[in-house]
C-alpha cells in the first residue's frame, strides 16, 4: 500500500506530493498539512514526495443512486453510505443526494434520512436535491407522470425544514409561478429550472424571481429554435445562472457541450453525474418504479427506450472534458469542484484546497484516476496496490 499519511489523529495529517493544484494554481513538491479535518497549512516539501496530483475533492449536485442503490428505492442510512462509497472511488468528496418526483411519502422519507446523515456527520453528504415533482410532463423523461404535480402546501412544510443541509429543487417555471418561485426561496431552497416545456419569456421572468441555475443542461428542457429560444437560448445566453452538464458522451453531442463552454461565462458551467444505482457496480438492469432501466454499456434506457440517468462518474466527466473537448485540465478540476462549491453557497469551505478549507481532497495519478480520496481529512477511498 502507499503511504500518504505522514501522521493521523483525529483527522490531522500531511502529504507530501509531487503536484498540487489548488483550485487556481499548481504547485511543485509541496506538503499539505490538515488539522481536525481542515487544512492548516501548504508549504514546500523538504523530503521524499507521493508521485500525483492533490487536487480539490469533487461537489456533484445531482446523484440518484450508485453501488447498486437507488435513493428513492431505498431512502436509509445504508443507501447512503453505499452510494457515498461508490461515488468516492471516482472522487466525489460531497453529494447532494437527488430524490426524483415521487409522493410526499418518499419525499419526507429522503428528507429524514439526509437529516439523520448530517446529524451523525456521515462523509460526503451535504444536502439533497429534490428533482421535481413540480416539473413538465411533456418533458418528464423518466419521471412518473402519476406523482408529477402543482406545488401544494403538504411540499412546501417539507422544502422548510432547516436539518437537510443545502437545499435543491428543480422545477419547470411554466408550472411553478414567480411568486411561488420567491416562496422556495423563502424556505431556504435553491431553485433550479428543468424538464420543462416553457417560452423564453416564461424561464426569463423565472430567473428575475430568483431561479439561479439549469439542470442538466439542453437534457428535458424546451430547445432553442430560430424564433423561441425555449428554455436552452435562456440558459445559455444568461451570464448569472449556473448550468449542470452530464459529459458521458450520450446525453449530449460534443458539438452541443462544446457551445455551452463557449457560450457561460468561466465558472458557470458544472459537471454533474446524474447518476443512478448501476455506478461503481456490473449491474445490467434495475427496478424503477413500475418498469426497469436497463444498461448497454455506458447506456441507460427504459423500456421505452428512452435515456434514464447515467453511470457517469465525476472522475471520467472531467477526463471527458479534458481529453474529448479539449477543456484545460484545470478548468476541467474547477468545473467539478470549484464551481459547484460557488454554485451552492459552501465555497468558503469547499472547492479549494488552502488554509482553512475543508480538507476534501484527492490524489490523481497521470491519467486522471482517483487513488486516494479524503473527506475533512478523513481517507474514505484507497485504490488497492499490487506487491
Amino acid at each position: 500500500m502507499m503511504n500518504t499519511d505522514t501522521k493521523h489523529d483525529s483527522n490531522s495529517g500531511s502529504i507530501a506530493v509531487a503536484s498540487l493544484f489548488d483550485g487556481s494554481h499548481w504547485h511543485s513538491n509541496v506538503e499539505l498539512s490538515w488539522q481536525h479535518g481542515r487544512i492548516s497549512a501548504i508549504r514546500p516539501a523538504t523530503g521524499a514526495v507521493q508521485a500525483g496530483t492533490l487536487v480539490p475533492g469533487f461537489i456533484d449536485l445531482q446523484v440518484n443512486g450508485g453501488g447498486g442503490v437507488l435513493f428513492n428505492t431505498a431512502p436509509s442510512l445504508a443507501t447512503l453510505r453505499q452510494m457515498m462509497q461508490a461515488h468516492a472511488r471516482f472522487g466525489t468528496s460531497a453529494m447532494l443526494p437527488t430524490v426524483i418526483t415521487d409522493s410526499v411519502a418518499t419525499m419526507q422519507q429522503t428528507a429524514d434520512v439526509v437529516a439523520q446523515a448530517i446529524a451523525a456527520k456521515q462523509p460526503g453528504i451535504i444536502g439533497l436535491h429534490f428533482e421535481g415533482p413540480h416539473l413538465s410532463v411533456p418533458k418528464k423523461g423518466v419521471h412518473p407522470a402519476e406523482h408529477i404535480r402543482p406545488l401544494s402546501a403538504a411540499e412546501l412544510a417539507l422544502y422548510q425544514r432547516t436539518d437537510i443541509g443545502i437545499k435543491l429543487i428543480t422545477v419547470a417555471p411554466e408550472n411553478v409561478t414567480p411568486d411561488q418561485i420567491k416562496q422556495l426561496i423563502t424556505a431556504g431552497m435553491q431553485v433550479w429550472l428543468g424538464h420543462s416545456n416553457a417560452d423564453a419569456a416564461t424561464v426569463q421572468q423565472a430567473l428575475a424571481a430568483g431561479a439561479k441555475g439549469f439542470t442538466h443542461l439542453y437534457n428535458a428542457m424546451s430547445p432553442l429554435t430560430s424564433r423561441e429560444p425555449g428554455m436552452v437560448g435562456v440558459a445559455l445566453t444568461d451570464a448569472d445562472s449556473w448550468c449542470g452538464i452530464i459529459l458521458d458522451g450520450l446525453h449530449l453531442h460534443p458539438t452541443a457541450a462544446r457551445l455551452a463552454l463557449a457560450a457561460k461565462p468561466r465558472g458557470k458551467l458544472l459537471l454533474v453525474t446524474d447518476a443512478m444505482s448501476p455506478v461503481g457496480t456490473d449491474d445490467t438492469e434495475f427496478a424503477f418504479f413500475s418498469g426497469k432501466v436497463v444498461r448497454d454499456g455506458n447506456k441507460l434506457t427504459n423500456e421505452a427506450g428512452a435515456l434514464a440517468g447515467s453511470v457517469l462518474d465525476m472522475a471520467s466527466a472531467v477526463r471527458y472534458a479534458i481529453q474529448t473537448l479539449a477543456v484545460e485540465p484545470g478548468e476541467a478540476l474547477r468545473m467539478a469542484s470549484l464551481y459547484p462549491a460557488e454554485a451552492l453557497g459552501c465555497a468558503d469551505n469547499r472547492g479549494r484546497l488552502g488554509q482553512g478549507y475543508l480538507a476534501d481532497m484527492l490524489l490523481l495519478d497521470a491519467q486522471y484516476q482517483v487513488q486516494q480520496n479524503w473527506v475533512a481529512g478523513s481517507s474514505i477511498y484507497q485504490i488497492k496496490q499490487h506487491k
